[in-house]
């Protein structure tokens, strides 16, 4: 009788208790939300300080010692940039550039993914591989042969030397071609048998299914558009065409220390694409977990 005692005493000992577990899943919870709230405060606590750096003074913003808030919440640095007509200029002309980059951009990628993912032509890996070898260079490598190039045919100072050397991606094409290659070959089959043709197939059946994917190539050209300041800063000069990085990029040595003004125009700058990435969120998240399931 007291081995058997014995014996159930030590089963239970061996058992883990249900409380000991809940004790460590709440502490594994804790931990993530701490590195959470940690990461998403190192990310959010730049973009705060710069919009409220905007309300500060000409003085204030890198002021000694270090103060977040302003010592007067005065928007007069916000109205001030949003009614020069500079800024307002080169926020639409980027605005709209960046509109145009990014439906060429999602065409152009969309229909060579598709090519490479179901059709079959001679010397296809070749072709494949030819594509992808952009993803292996760095643009700096290559920087001053494109300027060469667009230079020679006539494109600079023109909104297409902006557009067209960048609308064909190596990264989008790889990230669309790999969404298209697990989509069900018996679809595009039943399609074929029916009298479809390839466009109707490609329009049909396979952009209406793309439009998560769409979404995150289409913020993605979008951003790189709109961020880009190196290859505007070589190619335009015309102050029509200048893009919103050129404005900021010299707008120290156009207005002075006007830091607070500098930051009021970042912030508003930055807006459209913080906008743009909260509304599509979601379709962000299920195109990246999409794109890489078989």
């Amino acid at each position: 009788m007291s081995t058997l005692t014995d014996t159930n005493t030590l089963s239970a000992a061996a058992t883990p208790s249900p409380a000991r577990g809940l004790r460590r899943g709440d502490r594994n919870r804790l931990l993530k939300l701490i590195g959470v709230i940690l990461i998403s405060i190192s990310v959010l606590f730049p973009l705060a300080w710069m919009a409220i750096a905007g309300f500060k003074g000409k003085t204030e913003v890198l002021r000694s010692p270090f103060q977040f808030f302003p010592d007067m919440w005065d928007p007069k640095n916000y109205i001030a940039i949003i009614q020069d007509p500079q800024f307002s200029r080169a926020m639409l002309v980027t605005f709209g550039g960046a509109l145009i980059f990014t439906a060429l951009s999602l065409a152009i990628n969309s229909m060579a993914a598709y090519a490479l993912a179901r059709l079959d032509f001679a010397f296809k890996r070749f072709w494949w591989v030819f594509c992808i070898m952009p993803m292996f260079v760095p643009g700096m490598a290559i920087l001053l042969t494109s300027f060469v190039v667009v230079a020679q045919l006539g494109m600079l100072d023109t909104l297409a030397v902006l557009i067209i050397p960048g609308v064909a991606s190596a990264v989008q094409m790889f990230f669309l071609r790999q969404f298209y290659l697990n989509m069900p070959v018996a679809v595009e089959e039943a399609a074929l048998i029916d009298g479809a043709s390839r466009w109707q197939i490609f329009t049909k059946i396979f952009i209406p299914q793309s439009a998560a994917v769409f979404v995150v190539v289409g913020i993605g050209s979008y951003m790189a558009y709109w961020n880009a300041y190196v290859w505007p800063i070589l190619t335009i000069t015309s102050p029509d065409l200048m893009q919103i990085q050129q404005f900021l990029g010299n707008f120290r040595s156009d207005r002075g220390n006007e830091w607070g003004l500098l930051m009021a125009g970042s912030t508003i700058a930055a807006l459209p694409t913080i906008i743009l990435v909260l509304f599509f969120q979601r379709y962000i998240v299920n195109g990246v977990r999409i794109s890489g399931i078989k």
